[in-house]
Parts: C-alpha cells; sequence; structure tokens
C-alpha cells in the first residue's frame, strides 16, 4: 500500500525548531523561515547540543552570514511563489522589504553564492512548480501559467523546455503514462 501525503515545509521546521529550543530551554524569536534570534548568551555546550540535535533532521546552523543570506533568498521566493498576495509586488521589492537588504546587494550576495541569478532562480522554482502541478492537479497547462504568473503558455512552455529539454505537454504525457 502507498500513501500520498502532502505536508507543510515551513510549519514541520518551524515546529521541530520550537521542540529542539525549547528542550534546551533557550530564549528565541523565529524571526522568519532560517532566521532565529537567540535572546540572551548561548553557552558553548548549548550551542554543540543544539548543533547535533539538528543536524539529526538536517537542519544545519550557518555560520556564514552570505550563505546564510542566500538560504534566506531562496526561502524567500519559495514564500513568494506559494502565496499569492505576495505576488502583487515586484520579487525584487518583495525580497528587500523581506529581508532589510537592497536587491543590488541581494543578488550580487545570491550570483556570487550560487553562481546563478535570483531571476534564473526564480524560473527554475517556477518550472518546479509547473511539473508539481502538472503531476498532482488536474488543471490545464493555461491555468497551470496563469497560477504561477506566466503571460501565456507559449511563455511557460519556452522556459519549461529550455529548463528540462521537454515541452510541458511532453512532460504530462510521460508522467501520465507513469501513473499507468
Amino acid at each position: 500500500m502507498t500513501l500520498f501525503v502532502k505536508y507543510n515545509f515551513d510549519l514541520v521546521c518551524k515546529t521541530l525548531l520550537k521542540e529542539q529550543l525549547d528542550a534546551l530551554d533557550i530564549s528565541y524569536t523565529l524571526n522568519s523561515l532560517g532566521e532565529i534570534q537567540i535572546n540572551g548568551a548561548l553557552s558553548p555546550e548549548k550551542l554543540e547540543i543544539l548543533t547535533t540535535s539538528l543536524n539529526k533532521y538536517g537542519i544545519e546552523i550557518l555560520t556564514k552570514q552570505k550563505v546564510t543570506l542566500e538560504d534566506r533568498i531562496k526561502n524567500a521566493i519559495d514564500d513568494y511563489l506559494k502565496n499569492k498576495e505576495f505576488r502583487t509586488v515586484k520579487l525584487s521589492t518583495y525580497l528587500s522589504d523581506k529581508l532589510h537588504y537592497s536587491y543590488a546587494h541581494l543578488s550580487t550576495i545570491f550570483s556570487e553564492n550560487t553562481y546563478t541569478s535570483i531571476e534564473n532562480y526564480m524560473i527554475l522554482k517556477k518550472v518546479d512548480l509547473a511539473k508539481e502541478l502538472i503531476c498532482h492537479t488536474d488543471l490545464t497547462l493555461t491555468e497551470i501559467a496563469f497560477r504561477i504568473d506566466y503571460s501565456s503558455v507559449a511563455h511557460l512552455s519556452g522556459q519549461f523546455k529550455k529548463t528540462t529539454g521537454l515541452t510541458p505537454s511532453a512532460f504530462q504525457r510521460i508522467m501520465n503514462n507513469k501513473k499507468l
């Protein structure tokens, strides 16, 4: 028997972090995904225990601010794509407001660490989202294009093919054949 599950990654991470921090009696504030404000001093012993306990879940405490900022940018882009109300503003404005840095600074840090632009990363994430919607919904390609803010199916198809080597229709046929 196969069970298919859907999970809220943000909620899972926040719950896990809260449990681990509370267990160690650490005073904290969860600012956003990927950022925890520790209130007061954290002893080296508690930091080591926290690091070890989080590593069991694949969560790493980052020490380099630039790498942390890169992850925060990625998380903010994920949030931006998931929430239609965020997409009423341009991505550059959203990132600047959410992360409290100029877009130029964010763009520079991101491309230095990932060797790609924020815009290119956004395209990759949108294509991933399109693949997910193709596989897990009965939406038409027009509905999918509209849902992830493409101006047309042709625009989605062009970026999809450039990224995956397949058209969305070919990908859809392949995935439908796998289900049989």
